[in-house]
C-alpha cells in the first residue's frame, strides 16, 4: 500500500441515515447542516467555508468510491472511524457500513474502528450547544455491554479483507480510557475485560489483538477510578496490555490558540517523551487545525492561526521523520482529519484551499 500507512479519522456524521441523529441536525443531512449554516464570527474569521464535492452524503457508496479515489492518489490508505455505543447499540455505523464497505473500490483502502467512548450533550446541536452540562449519553458501559459492543466489532469488522491491521492484529483504538475503565469499574476489571476480548479476537482466528491507545496532554491521570489508588496513565496503559499510543488532535495537548509553527514545536518535544513515558511504540499524529466555531451560535475562544497547507506540510514531514527513525515498528501515522469540518480540521478539499492540504500529503509521503 506504500511505504507509509497514512490513517485519517473519519467522523461519520455526514448523512442522515441514522435516525437518532436527527434530533441533532433534524434538516436530515448530519452535521452538514452546521458547515452549511457556519458564519464568521469576528472580523478576518475564515469562515463560512464549503466542500468543493458539496454537502455529500457519505454513507452512499458512489460517494465513498470518488472519496477513495482521492484519498489513495494523494498517499492516505487508512481510514480510521469513529465509532459509538451507545443506549445498547451502535451509532452513526451507516457511512461505514452503506457507504464505504459497499464501494467497489474499497480495496484500495484499510480501514480501521476507534471507540468514540466519550460521553454526549448537546454539543452537535447548535441550537442548544451552549449548555454543555446536559447528558443524552453516557459513554462508559458495564461488562455485559462492553462485551456486546467487542462481538460487534470481532464479527462485523474484523473479518474483512480490508480491515488494519499491524503485524496480522486488527488495531482497535479506544479514545477515553478513564471512561472505559469507569464504566468497568477500575483497573483489574478493565484488564480482565481486555483480555477478555482479546482471547475473543483469537478465538476468530486472528493472531491477537493490537489495541491502540489515544494519549491526552495529562497523561491519562486515572487517579481515583480504583478504589482511591492513584496510578500513572502510562504504568496503567502497559498493565492493561495495550500495543502502541498515538493521538487524536493537537487541541487535547497543547495550547492551540496560535500560529501553527509555534505549536508543531510544542508537540515535537511531546513525541519525544511519549516512548519513554508509555513504554510502547508511539505512532506519530498531525493535526490540520481547530476551530470549533461552526458549532456554536456565539464565539468560542482557541483557534489556531497561520495554517495553510505549506505550513501544515511541515508538520507531515515531522510524522515522515519520525517514522523513518523508527524503523522497528510499523511506519504508521495518524492525521486529525479526513473531515472533521466543524472543528476546522480536514483533509477534504474546499473553496478556501482547494485540494492543497491533500496535495501537501501527498508531496510528503509519496513523493518525498
Amino acid at each position: 500500500m506504500g511505504k507509509y500507512d497514512v490513517a485519517a479519522y473519519v467522523w461519520p456524521a455526514y448523512t442522515g441515515r441514522d435516525k437518532r441523529s436527527l434530533m441533532f441536525w433534524p434538516e436530515g443531512m448530519g452535521e452538514w447542516q452546521s458547515v452549511k449554516n457556519a458564519v464568521a464570527k469576528f472580523p478576518g474569521h475564515e469562515w463560512p467555508r464549503k466542500p468543493l464535492w458539496g454537502y455529500v452524503d457519505e454513507a452512499d457508496p458512489a460517494v465513498m468510491e470518488m472519496e477513495i479515489e482521492a484519498a489513495a492518489e494523494h498517499g492516505v490508505n487508512v481510514f480510521i472511524y469513529d465509532w459509538y455505543w451507545f443506549d445498547g447499540m451502535p451509532y452513526l455505523e451507516n457511512c461505514l457500513n452503506d457507504g464505504f464497505l459497499k464501494a467497489k473500490n474499497r480495496d484500495k483502502m484499510k480501514f480501521y474502528l476507534m471507540w468514540a467512548n466519550h460521553d454526549v450533550n448537546y454539543t452537535w446541536d447548535i441550537r442548544l450547544s451552549w449548555e454543555q452540562d446536559c447528558l443524552i449519553w453516557k459513554g462508559a458501559v458495564n461488562r455485559e455491554e462492553f462485551e456486546n459492543a467487542c462481538r460487534r466489532v470481532i464479527t462485523q469488522y474484523f473479518g474483512e479483507s480490508n480491515y488494519y491491521r499491524i503485524d496480522g492484529k486488527p488495531v482497535f483504538q479506544i479514545y477515553e480510557l478513564a471512561n472505559l475503565m469507569k464504566g468497568l469499574g477500575g483497573l483489574e476489571k478493565t484488564k480482565d475485560a481486555l483480555e477478555w476480548f482479546r482471547e475473543e479476537t483469537k478465538k476468530a482466528g486472528f493472531p491477537d489483538l493490537y489495541l491502540l491507545l489515544t494519549a491526552y496532554g495529562d497523561t491519562d491521570n486515572l487517579s481515583g477510578l480504583d478504589n482511591g489508588k492513584t496510578i500513572k496513565g502510562g504504568d496503567a496503559v502497559s498493565y492493561l496490555g495495550f500495543s502502541g499510543v498515538t493521538h487524536y488532535q493537537f487541541a487535547h495537548i497543547a495550547d492551540i490558540d496560535r500560529d501553527y509553527e509555534e505549536i508543531l514545536a510544542d508537540v515535537k518535544e511531546i513525541w519525544k517523551g511519549m516512548e519513554k513515558e508509555y513504554g510502547l511504540p508511539y505512532y506519530p499524529h498531525i493535526s490540520v487545525g481547530w476551530d470549533n466555531n461552526p458549532r456554536f451560535n456565539g464565539f468560542r475562544p482557541g483557534i489556531v492561526k497561520n495554517n495553510p497547507p505549506e505550513e501544515v506540510k511541515k508538520g507531515f514531514v515531522m510524522a515522515r521523520e519520525y517514522a523513518d527513525s523508527h524503523p522497528g515498528q510499523a511506519p504508521f501515522v495518524t492525521v486529525n482529519s479526513w473531515n472533521e469540518w466543524t472543528e476546522t480540521s480536514y483533509l477534504e478539499p474546499d473553496d478556501r484551499y482547494g485540494y492543497g492540504y491533500l496535495e501537501a500529503l501527498r508531496e510528503v509521503f509519496m513523493d518525498g
